[in-house]
């Protein structure tokens, strides 16, 4: 993992858009259904949008049915850090970037074998880099 990353509130403003600065910087939600990787099937390495930090492999993604993109683990289990969150009338398990702090969506343990773990994240969390043609 790299070093950590901190930038104050106004250049995290101006780096993302506002939907990327809500769902990472405020911990949002993006609605069901509209992000752009829900059900993208394309091969690369899914990096955080805030700091490019690599989170999650495309080999790991599934169809969870959620409508948000699914990955079983991520690509290094020190590339993420979880936290317990207690908002919204419900305890659930954070997951951010380790690099940034950027929230990037909740994990649950309803997920395929071996490790039955669903990272359910938030596109606008995500950046997707394409695997490069050999």
């Amino acid at each position: 993992m790299a070093d950590k990353l901190a930038k104050t509130d106004e250049e995290w403003r101006t780096q993302l858009s506002p939907e990327q600065y809500h769902v990472t910087r405020n911990a949002g939600t993006e609605p069901a259904f509209t992000g752009k990787y829900w059900k993208t099937k394309d091969p690369g390495t899914y990096t955080c949008v805030c700091c490019g930090q690599p989170l999650f492999s495309s080999e790991t993604k599934f169809d969870s049915g959620t409508g948000w993109p699914s990955f079983s683990q991520p690509k290094d289990k020190n590339a993420v850090i979880t936290e317990t969150d207690q908002s919204h009338g419900m305890t659930r398990t954070e997951v951010r970037c380790a690099r940034c702090d950027a929230h990037l969506g909740h994990v649950f343990p309803d997920g395929p074998a071996p490790a039955g773990l669903r990272f359910c994240m938030n596109s606008a969390s995500l950046d997707l880099k394409p695997e490069e043609k050999k």
